[in-house]
């Protein structure tokens, strides 16, 4: 998805009360003391990661084709990447085009003729750099076929893959060409020094854009993934679909690759977008799943925590959560990391210049301390205005995060019950209007019970370990 505004609603926590005052104790409007209970015998789903695009040109800008200098170009990936100081994302979505073979090589059945630059907009570098803080998760994913592949003839307008069922080109068949096109991709990447992990064939099929988009209905999504997937796994590639344009949309397509045997074999990752409809409830399958693709609604830049414009950072943290919580989902992948103009990503590049929003500090606030390989486990308490969850990582430690919706801040006793840490410490980082990650004092853990309060309308992150 590039620019583009949306009318459907994203979150149902996009318009909630304005946060109230409070000292850095959070002692002002506190509601009375709340219980948690944080269960490591019950594990959830396994995390993959937090990430993020710079298709369409994005990568390029932020590798200075319009003015950043190099200075502010590593500031921005460090705010991108750096587990340390910045968001530490730990995928990027990279956006396939027709640009390897941007000409008909004569028929599906020709000997192609690709080509490869070696710089596709910018995403390598991007690619390369991300390696470099640690990255190892590559999601590759076309837009659409090339034109010449497609009923319409033509990248944009939407048109479907010519060979799949209701889809007659006179050109012929183009399924098989259209999964070696794709496959190939992916392997001059590998030429680059960049492991594809997983391949997507489509992007929002049930959204005709004006720009690159391909039309696919469920049972044409089943139909290629039985082309692709043999194709794609014998050179080592996961196969994802569908990045649907609504969660409740993508549930089509995951319900039908599930009831085909063939296709269910195939695809590693479901994933969908919540442009359309938000998370509400797993998708339809035991795969993992990934909430692949969103930006929230927004007209202007904005940089604010909680200004209910339904774009700000304690938007995108609901979302987030939500994500993770209601959909069970593995993959949280935000759209533009870096952005022009009046974007709605994490970061507005302009010229030497660059602005950061607290979209970015509310992702980070999961990313950073719930890294790839580790679980959710159960985290529940009676206020349903203290948004929880809790994460194993994989070297021991627990994680816990905690969303306070109310306009009190809320003094929390937690028990942490078999997670294997019955004394230690719990170190707080702060997300609101004025704190970005902002590192707390640290919390005893004793007896396995810690007690914190968390500020009104504030996001705080637990670093839990013994």
């Amino acid at each position: 998805m590039t620019r583009r505004l949306r009318t459907w609603t994203v979150t149902s926590l996009s318009v909630l009360l304005t946060a109230a005052g409070f000292t850095a104790a959070g002692t002002p409007n506190a509601y009375a003391a709340t219980s948690a209970t944080i269960n490591g015998s019950t594990s959830y789903q396994p995390i993959d990661g937090f990430g993020f695009s710079e298709h369409f040109g994005r990568a390029a800008v932020m590798n200075g084709s319009q003015g950043l200098s190099a200075q502010h170009q590593r500031e921005i990936l460090d705010l991108l990447l750096n587990r340390s100081t910045g968001a530490g994302l730990s995928i990027l979505r990279l956006g396939i085009d027709s640009g390897i073979q941007p000409a008909d090589p004569g028929g599906p059945n020709a000997t192609p003729k690709y080509v490869w630059d070696g710089v596709d907009k910018g995403q390598v570098w991007l690619a390369k750099e991300a390696k470099a803080y640690g990255v190892t998760r590559f999601y590759a994913d076309a837009w659409t076929a090339p034109g010449y592949m497609k009923t319409n003839g033509t990248d944009a307008d939407g048109g479907t893959l010519c060979g799949l069922s209701g889809a007659s080109c006179a050109s012929g068949d183009w399924r098989t060409a259209y999964a070696n096109f794709l496959v190939q991709y992916a392997k001059f990447y590998g030429q680059e020094g960049i492991g594809i992990t997983d391949l997507g064939f489509t992007n929002e099929p049930d959204w005709t854009a004006t720009y690159d988009s391909m039309r696919l209905t469920p049972a044409q999504a089943v139909e290629f993934t039985k082309v692709l997937g043999p194709i794609a796994n014998a050179a080592g590639y996961k196969v994802a679909c569908c990045d649907s344009f609504g969660w409740t949309q993508q549930k089509s397509y995951s319900s039908a690759i599930e009831a085909d045997a063939t296709a269910r074999g195939y695809v590693a990752t479901h994933t969908g977008h919540t442009y359309a409809s938000a998370v509400d409830g797993p998708l339809p399958t035991r795969k993992r799943t990934w909430m692949s693709e969103w930006s929230p609604n927004g007209t202007t830049w904005n940089e604010n925590w909680d200004d209910g414009s339904g774009y700000d950072g304690f938007t995108v943290a609901s979302a987030v959560h939500d994500a993770l919580t209601l959909g069970n989902t593995s993959g949280y992948v935000y759209w533009y990391g870096a952005s022009l103009g009046a974007t709605r990503g994490l970061i507005q590049m302009d010229g030497d210049n660059y602005h950061v929003s607290k979209r970015l500090w509310a992702i980070a606030n999961y990313s950073r301390y719930i890294r790839p390989g580790s679980t959710r486990i159960a985290a529940t308490t009676p206020d349903t205005n203290l948004r929880l969850s809790a994460f194993r990582n994989t070297d021991g430690t627990v994680t816990v995060v905690a969303l306070n919706a109310s306009a009190g801040a809320q003094q929390v006793s937690y028990s942490l019950q078999n997670t294997g840490i019955s004394t230690g410490t719990a170190t707080p980082y702060l997300t609101n209007g004025s704190n970005s990650m902002a590192r707390q004092s640290a919390v005893a853990v004793s007896g396995g019970s810690l007690t914190a309060s968390v500020p009104a309308r504030s996001l705080v992150t637990y670093t839990i370990k013994r």
